[in-house]
């Protein structure tokens, strides 16, 4: 049965006119899906924030962090022979690659889970240093004891890794660097330890040898990772025929760990599954969606800056019930309910 999910009835929840440009020199081009967490009585939202530069006739500008985490604003002449252009999302001057979009992580808060809003109170969070230079992507936020465990995609020329941060009180943040080296992103920890060690699923990517499948790795301090195990892979033909990566941190079941993820065809074409992990040794799959639970239907989904596209890596679990955020179409952010239960029918659990 696929199609589970029940959406808020006003979605989108966030779309890019409902925020500012992080400077003037700056326009939104989307919003993406966020990191979500409970703080203070409040749900807070980590969206990612995609933003291009405003562009000067017969130039082509491209924005990158310098190591205090400011846009720097780099110009090339549009008929400078050493220029390509033919890519929208990816330019190379002179053999040198660069985004024409950058991204930074917002804070918002809300008391109803529904209406968002920034509060100059808490900084938003930007890319530092020559790994972050091309910004931070799609953090997963992780509550493990008292500290929020962000891990967030970090690309640059060098590759796209994972970086982590920490906080306790969402102002002040500890850096603890690239924690998966790349080519690897969708690193989601478990909200808490198993048999003393932590937890996570990430994502490294093989262009020839392999693919993009899920992996587990265990960690003694959630900085040093070893002990590596692919949980899943591409299935021809399925929903997740080209790559899939994990969403957000797992639920713990009575089942089992339920972890929703994303798969995409060859067609780049993004829906919502599920997978069951053994509570005790979570490299054990005990059951896997085949067919998705969410997949894009509304018009929000089906048309954006990148049509066709249903992707989460944040949600509040309450009881049975899941209330998920997640980025549709790479441009608005919108609001699903499941209920657990229903998810494991849909598991034959």
């Amino acid at each position: 049965m696929a199609n589970i999910a029940k959406r808020y009835k006003h979605n989108p929840l966030l779309a890019p006119k409902d925020l500012k440009p992080s400077n003037k020199s700056m326009i939104i081009e989307c919003l993406l899906n966020p990191g979500v967490f409970e703080f203070n009585g409040k749900i807070g939202l980590l969206v990612r924030v995609a933003e291009r530069t405003i562009q000067k006739e017969g130039m082509l500008s491209v924005p990158i962090y310098n190591s205090k985490g400011t846009v720097e604003i780099i110009d090339f002449k549009l008929n400078d022979p050493k220029l390509d252009a033919s890519d929208a999302r990816v330019i190379n001057y002179d053999g040198m690659d660069y985004l024409t979009t950058i991204s930074h992580l917002r804070l918002l808060f809300s008391d109803d889970g529904i209406i968002f809003k920034e509060s100059k109170e808490y900084p938003s969070l930007f890319g530092e240093g020559e790994y972050e230079s091309y910004g931070i992507e799609d953090c997963r936020v992780s509550k493990i004891e008292d500290i929020y465990h962000l891990t967030y995609t970090m690309v640059s020329v060098n590759g796209v890794g994972v970086g982590l941060r920490t906080t306790k009180d969402w102002k002040n943040f500890e850096k603890k660097g690239m924690i998966f080296s790349p080519h690897n992103k969708d690193c989601a920890i478990f909200e808490e330890k198993i048999n003393g060690k932590y937890y996570a699923l990430h994502r490294p990517s093989s262009p020839e040898l392999g693919g993009n499948y899920i992996w587990l790795a265990e960690s003694p301090d959630a900085i040093h990772w070893g002990n590596h195990k692919c949980i899943a892979k591409t299935r021809q033909g399925k929903f997740d025929s080209k790559r899939l990566g994990a969403g957000a941190a797992p639920i713990k079941t009575e089942k089992g760990w339920l972890e929703i993820y994303h798969g995409a065809t060859e067609k780049n074409r993004y829906c919502l599954g599920v997978i069951l992990l053994d509570l005790e040794d979570p490299s054990k799959v005990i059951s896997r969606s085949e067919e998705p639970i969410m997949e894009p239907s509304a018009v929000y989904e089906l048309t954006g800056f990148f049509g066709e596209v249903i992707f989460t890596n944040g949600h509040k679990v309450n009881g049975d019930l899941i209330n998920m955020y997640y980025g549709a179409a790479d441009e608005f952010v919108g609001l699903a309910t499941f209920s657990i239960k229903e998810i494991l029918k849909t598991l034959g659990q």
